[in-house]
């Protein structure tokens, strides 16, 4: 097919591209459509593959050039996207075609259609960038909290003995919401509801109030929230709450010692092996975070000196796999979602809004890397995957061909490949970067930064 092409370059990274197709093969994409149609037509008082073309255009000459016109627009498209390299349309959105053209066989066939590409974005220079890296060193304190958190998760949950609500005790409790005259709000009751006081996690936000309370007892309590209050619904307001405390529970924690450990784990043989392994753990989480934090501020500086606009598709596509997920995370569909959502007093499209300042900034983010990757050819051999295998099997515990089996999959393998990219590609960024000592913070706020 004889074509030819002009790219336009449009606002957000969109394009323009105008196609001329050639008389000779508009002319010829007809007659073979119109072929087609003489083969299969089948007519009263004709025999199938023997209706005359020029019934049949008379007849359905519309249909014929619709049909023609839609295979000469997609086989021009195809030819040109599958040499076209820089203007290729991205998957989010399909071409839109501006205006129609009318398909006439005696001239050539032009027509433009509209679509976006991923970002040209040119990184030349590092000057001005420089990161810095928070110190932190892991302490006999850090380690015994999260012993202690082990304990926590393997203690047994008892009947506490004098049945007195205390810091830290886990409650069952029956409650609702009363109006000025005492009497239950509809909707407001909810019976057996479970949380540990200390935490905050209940909707009232009642801990203090219901500590000294004893099981099966019933309490009346009237709370002024301030105006500040993070959820809006209590802000500024006084609720009046009545409370029946059903159970009241405590954790018996296990003791610190080599049967506790061995326990945990068949690895453990005793304390000090797992103190060790959690001390390695830590070890390992630390130095993640510490990475993570320091290419999330490269990033953020590479992203303020190189401006450019997000493609409007890929944006959309990325806030809608955000509402996707959310409503994995709540099991239910994106449309009963969104039904959720209105019944609350929000809307999707405040959320979207909400939304939209961290998915460009990630999105932006995301381009460059892809960018710096491809301007520096930055690749990995199979030698350095088998290596990727080896420190992940070390960092968790696992034989080698337990994680070469967990990557089997193509896109498990593709993600460790992409991954792997990135890494080089931040170890050789980092050789023109400034990086200095920063901070130093605990092990517990290192996971609090950003």
């Amino acid at each position: 097919m004889k074509l030819t092409t002009e790219f336009t370059k449009l606002e957000k990274s969109a394009v323009k591209l105008t196609v001329t197709i050639a008389k000779k093969d508009v002319e010829e994409s007809y007659k073979s459509t119109l072929s087609k149609y003489v083969k299969n037509a089948q007519i009263p008082g004709f025999r199938k593959g023997h209706v005359p073309a020029s019934v049949l255009e008379r007849k359905f000459g519309e249909s014929i050039k619709a049909d023609s016109f839609g295979e000469l627009i997609d086989n021009a498209l195809n030819e040109v996207f599958e040499k076209e390299t820089e203007n290729r349309p991205l998957p989010y959105a399909q071409p839109m075609m501006e205006q129609v053209p009318e398909l006439d066989m005696t001239k050539d066939l032009t027509f433009s259609v509209t679509y976006d590409v991923f970002p040209n974005v040119e990184i030349k220079s590092f000057s001005g960038v420089s990161v810095k890296e928070p110190q932190v060193t892991i302490t006999e304190d850090d380690i015994a909290e999260e012993l202690k958190g082990m304990q926590e998760r393997n203690a047994m949950v008892i009947d506490k003995k004098d049945n007195t609500v205390e810091k830290d005790n886990i409650v069952t409790i029956n409650y609702a919401e009363l109006d000025d005259d005492g009497k239950v709000i509809d909707g407001t009751t909810r019976e057996d509801f479970v949380f540990t006081v200390g935490t905050g996690e209940n909707i009232y936000k009642i801990d203090d109030e219901i500590i000294g309370m004893k099981k099966d007892e019933t309490k009346e309590i009237t709370k002024k929230y301030k105006k500040d209050d993070a959820d809006p619904e209590l802000a500024g307001k006084t609720k009046k709450i009545t409370v029946t405390v059903k159970a009241v529970k405590v954790r018996d924690l296990p003791a610190l010692d080599d049967d506790f450990a061995q326990d945990v784990s068949e690895k453990y043989k005793t304390l000090a092996d797992m103190k060790a392994d959690i001390s390695k753990n830590m070890e390992t989480a630390k130095n993640r975070r510490i990475k993570e934090l320091k290419n999330n501020s490269l990033l953020e500086q590479l992203v303020e000196k190189n401006q450019f606009e997000i493609p409007a598709s890929m944006l959309q596509a990325e806030l809608d796999g955000r509402w996707n997920m959310m409503a994995q995370q709540f099991q239910t569909t994106p449309e009963q979602l969104e039904k959720m959502i209105l019944a609350s007093g929000q809307s999707k499209e405040t959320m979207l809004t909400q939304w939209t300042g961290d998915s460009e900034k990630m999105l932006k983010s995301r381009i460059i890397v892809d960018s710096l990757i491809r301007s520096k050819n930055i690749s990995v051999t199979p030698e350095e995957i088998d290596a990727e295998y080896e420190k992940i099997a070390a960092e968790s515990g696992m034989s080698v061909e337990d994680v070469k089996k967990h990557y089997a999959d193509p896109r498990a393998k593709q993600y460790l490949i992409d991954d792997a990219k990135e890494s080089k590609l931040f170890d050789e960024i980092y050789k023109e970067v400034k990086v200095s000592k920063g901070d130093k913070i605990s092990f517990k706020d290192l996971f609090s930064a950003r």
